[in-house]
C-alpha cells in the first residue's frame, strides 16, 4: 500500500511497518489545507488496516514541523464551510468565527485519528516540532529525537492561546501539569537534552542514526502479537481518563480474554519458552 499525495506520503513495507512522511520541506512541513486534508486521508486509510502494524511518522527536510504555515492560513481561512456544518449555527456567528470552527476541527481530527488508529505511533523527530505539530508529535506513543529537535506550543506567541489542537490535554499527562503550564503560558522552545530529561521524548540519537532507532523500535513492536499490540494501545488510550482502578482492570481482562482467545497465543508461548522471536503473518 502505497499513498503518494501533494504533501503527506505513505509507505507500507512488507514487513508491516508503516511509513507516514510529511512532506512539505520547502515549508518545513507546515500545516496547509492540503497538507491537513492529506494527513487525514492517511490516518483514515490506516483506520482497519491489519495488514500495517506500527507507524513511523517523519518529517521531510529539516523540521519534523513547523506548525500553522502563517503565509497560507489565509487559505485555510477562507475555505468553504460545509452544509454539515452550516446546520448547527442557531445564531447569528460571523463568518470568520464558522471558518475558524470548521479549520481547528479539521486540525483536530489528526490528533484523535493518531490516537484512534489501532497501530502503535513511533515520531520520529528531527528538527523542529511547533504548534500543531508539537501536539501531533506528543500524540504519538512514542517520541524519538535527534539533537536538532525543538518544541514550541506556538500559537501562544502569535496572539492565540496556548491550548492548541490538543496540546493541553498531552503536555500535562507527559511532563506534569507545572512544566506543561510553564510552556504553554511561555511558548519557549525546549530543545532535545532538556525534552529527554523531563520525558517529553524518550531519546535523544544522532540524526543519521533516527530512522534506525525507529525501525530498531517498531520491529521490536513486530515481535508482539497484532492483536496484543491494539489491545494495548486500546487501553493506554482508556487509562488516560479512566475514572477508576476497576474500570481499568475490567477493561485490562476483556482484552487479555480477547488476546487469549486468538489464533496468535500458541506461538507466542512457545516463541517465549524457545526464546526466540516469533513471526506473526500479517493479516
Amino acid at each position: 500500500m502505497e499513498m503518494n499525495l501533494d504533501t503527506v506520503n505513505f509507505e507500507l513495507r512488507e514487513d508491516g511497518i508503516g511509513i507516514i512522511t510529511l512532506n512539505r520541506p520547502e515549508r518545513m512541513n507546515a500545516i496547509s489545507a492540503q497538507f491537513s486534508d492529506d494527513l487525514n486521508a492517511v490516518l483514515d486509510a490506516l483506520m482497519d488496516n491489519l495488514d500495517c502494524r506500527v507507524v513511523l511518522v517523519q518529517g521531510a527536510g529539516k523540521a519534523f514541523c513547523a506548525g500553522m504555515d502563517l503565509k497560507e492560513a489565509s487559505t485555510l481561512m477562507k475555505r468553504r464551510v460545509p452544509e454539515i456544518y452550516q446546520k448547527f449555527n442557531y445564531i447569528d456567528v460571523p463568518e470568520t468565527i464558522k471558518r475558524t470552527i470548521y479549520t481547528q476541527a479539521r486540525l483536530t481530527d489528526i490528533t484523535v485519528k493518531l490516537r484512534r488508529i489501532n497501530q502503535p505511533v513511533i515520531a520520529l523527530i528531527n528538527g523542529p516540532a511547533v504548534g500543531g505539530g508539537f501536539t501531533y508529535a506528543m500524540a504519538a506513543d512514542v517520541r524519538i529525537a535527534t539533537e536538532n529537535a525543538k518544541f514550541s506550543i506556538g500559537a501562544i506567541n502569535v496572539g492565540m492561546g496556548g491550548g492548541d489542537v490538543g496540546g493541553s490535554y498531552f503536555l500535562p499527562r507527559l511532563i506534569g501539569m507545572s512544566r506543561a503550564a510553564e510552556l504553554m503560558y511561555t511558548g519557549r522552545f525546549i530543545g532535545a537534552k532538556e525534552a529527554e530529561e523531563i520525558g517529553l521524548v524518550l531519546k535523544v540519537v544522532p540524526e543519521d542514526k533516527l530512522m534506525d532507532a525507529g525501525l530498531e523500535m517498531a520491529n521490536e513492536m513486530l515481535s508482539k502479537s497484532p492483536l496484543g499490540l491494539r489491545m494495548t494501545k486500546e487501553a493506554i488510550n482508556l487509562s488516560m481518563d479512566s475514572p477508576s482502578l476497576e474500570t481499568m482492570v475490567k477493561l485490562d481482562n476483556r482484552g487479555q480474554s480477547v488476546c487469549t482467545a486468538s489464533k496468535d497465543i500458541a506461538l507466542a508461548i512457545q516463541m517465549y519458552v524457545e526464546k526466540k522471536k516469533p513471526d506473526f503473518p500479517l493479516r
